[in-house]
């Protein structure tokens, strides 16, 4: 599988699971939907991070692409609304268009750019590359990091905030 291929997928994989588990009114938040993203996050990283940069330039991009994850994740999980149902009393999330229209502006940008690596830019790519001695599994593994980094965050924080809820009224 190319590279290109791999982010592409990486990028198809986290869209469909997050707006597939999070868009709509009363979702519930259970086990279940915390610990998915979480698995999804503990598969990718080891199919598709061989090596990761551990130095250098790599090493920055790498902690970049977590940071601005991060960063999108926490986005993500603001534009959520958190409550208790009041038929169950557990609780519940609520994502509309904002939250799908952040997932899929933030993951069509890291798509395009993917692409535009291979087809609009790569010469220019290959001269950055070289002149900040910048590989291209580095480049790569920071995309792949911030997609990951932005579900765990988006995922963590739900789960943060339900359990902040307070109890439900007998």
């Amino acid at each position: 599988m190319t590279t290109l291929m791999q982010a592409m997928l990486v990028n198809v994989l986290v869209l469909v699971s997050v707006l597939a588990t999070d868009l709509g009114p009363a979702r519930k938040i259970g086990k279940a939907r915390i610990l998915r993203p979480l698995i999804v996050a503990a598969v990718i990283v080891p199919l598709f991070i061989k090596s990761p940069a551990t130095s250098g330039t790599g090493l920055t991009l790498e902690i970049a692409g977590v940071l601005l994850g991060v960063v999108c994740g926490l986005a993500a999980a603001a534009l959520m609304r958190v409550r208790r149902s009041p038929q169950t009393g557990k609780p519940v999330s609520r994502a509309g268009w904002g939250y799908a229209a952040l997932w899929t502006v933030v993951i069509g940008a890291r798509a395009a750019f993917s692409y535009g690596c291979v087809h609009w830019f790569p010469v220019q790519l290959v001269h950055f590359g070289e002149a900040h001695q910048l590989s291209v599994a580095a480049l790569t593994d920071a995309l792949v990091f911030m997609a990951i980094s932005m579900l765990v965050a988006r995922t963590l924080g739900l789960a943060a905030r339900a359990a902040r809820l307070t109890p439900a009224q007998v």
